[in-house]
């Protein structure tokens, strides 16, 4: 096989495509990326229109006889009104669950924080039945809500901690926002997430980070939906949700699934910033999901919808001197502008309701903000009646009425090989798109694994995208994280427990791809190879191609415009394309780079393994 590359110049690829898609689904946010160990610290569960029977104590159990209640005479704030009252004798109190327990690592610090009011000597413990890691005391005292903070190092190394508070000596107090973190969260921030799971998402290099969802923005009815002014401000006063997600979807049911907002807008800002990406929030446009109830916001109430829009904007990117929302941003640390351009309009509505609502939005923010760059939705797949009809709906529209069209799809591996090329015939003078939502789904049993096999259908969707670039300006796998034995939905990009991470092939595939981005695309020549799926581009001196492999090894001359010094191969391959990666096994299916001199050659030999996606580097 030959595959001959030229210098002519292909298109310009857009330097934000491969990013990320963050939903809290799978536990993704609390449990997950957010560092907060302990579950339900402020006492705010409450029943849902899912489930009737959750507790304001969910989570939390006695210890001993001691009374514990929930009470809501005089909160801390009205914002979060329940808080709990707790009465014993030494050596009883309350104990947190933690998810399935908390992970407590020798030598590491840990800083929690409790608010009491009333007098009270408390002492509080990490420990397993068999372990003691770490141990502090808070002597509260006074008739108004206190905040005491302990630095606690551990003794010991464990895997399934809880978090004990318990008296001293006999006594009466109200608790309200128990909080757990680890000293090292990513980038040593305070209230910060998971310093493991936001480095493997800084590992692949993105562009744009689009949040926090999917569904949840839109909320099983409107009452339920996100809003993002709820997730900003002291962490104490940000007012808890119930979960889109509670019901479980593939799995498990989240029976108390919600949200604390402690990783809110504020914090998803501060991680693009930090990862080097892009924000791209996604607000809800008045409708609540369509899978759902369908509930819509009447157009004559929708003014308020379209105000937290530009409230967002000002929050993003205003001047603190000018507007309120911007001197928040200020005084929650960050007086610079965090330099919006992206926002999503709704999630993945469709046909008139939504065409009028998106409108809407649209007629007030472009004229306010001509730089940001507004996304529409195709609907809940790419292909069909409703896809059909967004389309239409766009004809004809410029970038000034929509930067870029949501496209979603999750699909059979076939598909994706069939569609690689899909984008190719696309109108080049319309609405760009952006692949918001996509992943291939292997068999009809659940759990859908993540196999070789979805990585490499992956890849070969995503060299269409890059050979089209001009048109798919932006392009993101979802969902994003799953936490083990919390996981409703089924393939996801990254694994955790309480400790550890696992990286699917997929993760790997969009990996090569972030990092291994071209400034622009080259035009080539292939002998056809209904196997093989390719895409090239130029970087900084740089030839860089990428080569999908759904068959069997390949012998390929590839042919460079001139010559080049050496070459680096990096390989992600196995033995079967049903291999995945476990917990047990996290490297069964993980690249592997070699680099080798070619000495000025403009031909050069390549074996293409089989079952493989390939990126060859060529400087």
């Amino acid at each position: 096989m030959k595959i001959t590359v030229t210098n002519k110049k292909g298109v310009d690829v857009n330097p934000h495509m491969i990013g990320l898609f963050f939903e809290d689904i799978n536990y993704g946010a609390d449990g997950g990326l957010y560092a907060e160990l302990l579950e339900n610290r402020s006492f705010d569960f409450f029943p849902t229109m899912e489930f009737d029977d959750i507790s304001p104590l969910t989570a939390w159990d006695k210890v001993g006889n001691c009374v514990f209640e929930s009470c809501r005479e005089h909160p801390m704030n009205n914002i979060n009104p329940q808080y709990a009252y707790i009465k014993g004798e030494a050596g009883e109190g309350i104990v947190n669950r933690a998810y399935e327990g908390i992970f407590c690592e020798k030598g590491k610090k840990y800083d929690f924080s409790l608010y009491v009011k009333g007098n009270a000597k408390l002492k509080v413990e990490i420990k397993t039945e068999n372990a003691l890691c770490c141990e502090a005391s808070i002597e509260a005292e006074g008739e108004e809500w206190k905040k005491y903070s302990l630095e606690m190092e551990s003794n010991e190394t464990v895997y399934n901690g809880k978090l004990y508070i318990t008296f001293l000596e006999e006594g009466e107090c109200d608790i309200d926002m128990a909080s757990l973190f680890p000293r090292d969260t990513f980038m040593g921030r305070k209230n910060g997430l998971r310093a493991d799971m936001a480095q493997a998402l800084k590992d692949i290099k993105p562009g744009f980070v689009r949040f926090p969802g999917g569904c949840i923005v839109e909320g099983t009815v409107i009452e339920n939906r996100y809003r993002w002014k709820d997730t900003v401000g002291p962490v104490e006063e940000r007012k808890i949700n119930w979960n889109r997600w509670q019901d479980g979807n593939v799995g498990i049911t989240a029976h108390d699934y919600f949200q604390s907002y402690g990783l809110g807008f504020y914090e998803y800002f501060l991680l693009c910033e930090d990862i080097g990406a892009q924000p791209l929030p996604v607000l809800n446009c008045g409708m609540a999901c369509q899978y759902k109830t369908g509930e819509c916001v009447p157009m004559d109430e929708l003014d308020e919808y379209i105000q937290d829009a530009i409230d967002l904007i000002e929050f993003a990117n205003g001047d603190p001197d000018k507007n309120e929302w911007a001197a928040l941003r200020a005084r929650m640390g960050h007086p610079e502008p965090f330099n919006l351009v992206y926002l999503g309009i709704g999630n993945e509505q469709w046909e008139e309701n939504y065409f009028e609502r998106y409108e809407a939005f649209q007629k007030v923010i472009a004229p306010l903000y001509p730089d940001i760059k507004l996304i529409t939705s195709s609907g809940p797949s790419a292909q069909g009646k409703e896809f059909d009809k967004a389309y239409k709906w766009l004809e004809g529209k410029k970038e000034d009425f929509a930067y870029a069209v949501d496209e979603h799809y999750y699909v059979k591996s076939e598909w994706m090989f069939d569609n690689a090329n899909r984008y190719d015939s696309y109108n080049r003078d319309g609405v760009k798109v952006f692949a918001g939502e996509y992943a291939c789904h292997i068999g009809d049993k659940q759990p859908k694994p993540n196999s070789l096999e979805a990585a490499i259908a992956e890849a070969a969707m995503m060299t269409g995208f890059e050979r089209n670039a001009d048109v798919v300006t932006l392009a993101s796998y979802a969902p994003l994280f799953a936490r083990v034995n919390y996981t409703q939905w089924h393939p996801d990009m990254i694994f955790v427990n309480n400790h550890e991470i696992m990286l699917t092939p997929s993760y790997h595939v969009q990996a090569m791809f972030g990092n291994n981005l071209p400034d622009y695309t080259l035009q080539f020549e292939r002998e056809e190879d209904g196997d093989v799926y390719i895409s090239a581009g130029y970087k900084e001196g740089e030839y860089i191609l990428k080569v999908a492999n759904r068959g069997g090894k390949k012998d390929v001359v590839l042919s460079l415009p001139e010559g080049v010094m050496e070459i680096e191969e990096i390989t992600l391959t196995s033995e079967f394309m049903t291999d995945i990666n476990t917990m047990d096994n996290k490297d069964k299916v993980s690249p592997r780079s070699l680099t080798r001199p070619v000495g000025g050659s403009r031909e050069i030999n390549l074996t293409v393994p089989p079952l493989s996606f390939n990126v060859y580097k060529l400087k």
